[in-house]
């Protein structure tokens, strides 16, 4: 029996799954659905479930469990900082605020007069950018076909599903859609000299982790520069090392946009999202008063932060995350199946693209064999494991995989 299958009793279970389950239903909103599974620990790439049942993790929280479960370097770091102090109001500053800020604008190449504005999630940071780019004065916004930025009325306002936007409107307005990679048609839309930004994810990751073409990103900063647009990467999924590179288009040489967010990976499971502008011109847009919060940037999350970059370092964690994931991209393609028609993405942000619609079919055998992935549409199985997992514990999944695949085709045949 592998590794992964093994069954360990779960640390102080109190009741079964089944009437946590319940409780939860009778608890809380509805928003999720019913639950998989009630998970009770985890430590390193696995959790356990409340029955006591191991999984490798391959999801990590939908890419932030960065440093996977229970990471010694983030336990000792949270637990130090709040030892001394843990939450303190943006009347004042701390110390790993400013050293986590610093951090991130080196890592990001930032010029002289970038800064940093901290949050608590993806959503919140694209909410930030948006107000940045209204504090342009230009009426029109633009986000790509297959968007996805948020859930708060802004973020949402940005993305394109319109199951996820009609139930909400009226949103923000001025926001518009372009399909993604078309050139022309961003041209045109950036002509009129009205557009305060556009937004784009490097890899659209709820699309389907669908990237945009090198080609494409380029041409992105070389129209919004011409026609004095803010370009705004949504790096929320991508960044922190994910795809192999610190930030997704980092893969791109001399990729820069005027503003990007950050979240997920970010705190390896800590709250925390973050907004780093570009330069001097856009430095100042959001003045005092104009934007705020409560707990971004606390020195807790801030922490965490910093001992998800500093183990990142240590541990070589990006050169690690492009072999292993370029290991797996090939290993699966070898496989030779009819079934498995590409593996996109980059580093260890992956997704088999099959060939007819039985994504969540494979996800849910998946689960009950001991793997956790998603489907984030119909024809799309994704994997963010955390960036620690190695290449046997991911070829375990690869082996597992046909036979994955054949019980979901024979479910959808029944």
């Amino acid at each position: 029996m592998s590794e992964h299958h093994k069954q360990t009793a779960p640390t102080g279970a109190a009741q079964h799954h089944q009437d946590l389950e319940r409780r939860y239903r009778e608890a809380l909103l509805p928003v999720f659905g019913a639950p998989q599974k009630v998970l009770a620990r985890g430590e390193g790439v696995h959790v356990w479930d409340t029955d006591g049942k191991q999984y490798l993790d391959l999801l990590a929280g939908i890419a932030v469990n960065a440093l996977g479960h229970a990471h010694p370097a983030l336990l000792s770091a949270i637990t130090k900082q709040a030892q001394t102090l843990g939450h303190v109001s943006n009347f004042f500053a701390s110390a790993p605020q400013i050293e986590l800020a610093e951090k991130l604008l080196t890592l990001a190449d930032a010029p002289a007069g970038s800064g940093v504005f901290f949050a608590n999630s993806g959503t919140e940071a694209n909410e930030a950018a948006f107000k940045i780019a209204r504090r342009t004065g230009r009426p029109r916004i633009i986000a790509l076909h297959n968007s996805f930025h948020g859930r708060t009325m802004g973020a949402l306002a940005l993305t394109w599903k319109e199951a996820y936007r009609a139930p909400f409107e009226p949103l923000p307005g001025g926001v518009e859609f372009l399909p993604a990679g078309d050139e022309q048609a961003l041209a045109a839309a950036l002509a009129p000299g009205d557009v305060a930004a556009v937004f784009a994810e490097p890899i659209q990751g709820e699309a389907g982790v669908r990237p945009l073409t090198p080609t494409y990103l380029r041409a992105l900063r070389r129209l919004t520069r011409e026609h004095g647009t803010l370009l705004v990467l949504d790096e929320v999924q991508t960044g922190m090392g994910r795809t192999g590179h610190w930030f997704a288009h980092q893969a791109v040489d001399g990729l820069q946009p005027d503003v990007m967010t950050l979240a997920k990976g970010l705190g390896g499971g800590f709250p925390i999202g973050a907004v780093l502008s570009f330069g001097p011109a856009v430095h100042d847009l959001l003045q005092p008063g104009q934007h705020g919060t409560t707990f971004g940037g606390n020195p807790l999350a801030a922490a965490a932060g910093l001992a998800v970059i500093g183990t990142i370092l240590e541990d070589g964690l990006l050169e690690h995350v492009t072999a292993t994931g370029e290991g797996f991209r090939r290993d699966v393609l070898a496989l030779g199946h009819p079934l498995v028609q590409e593996v996109r993405g980059a580093g260890l942000l992956l997704g088999i693209g099959l060939a007819t619609p039985i994504a969540a079919q494979v996800a849910a055998r998946a689960l009950e064999a001991g793997f956790i992935v998603n489907a984030p549409d119909a024809s799309t199985v994704r994997l963010a494991p955390p960036l620690i997992i190695t290449a046997a514990e991911l070829d375990a999944f690869r082996a597992a995989l046909p036979a994955l695949l054949e019980a979901a085709v024979a479910e959808g045949e029944n």
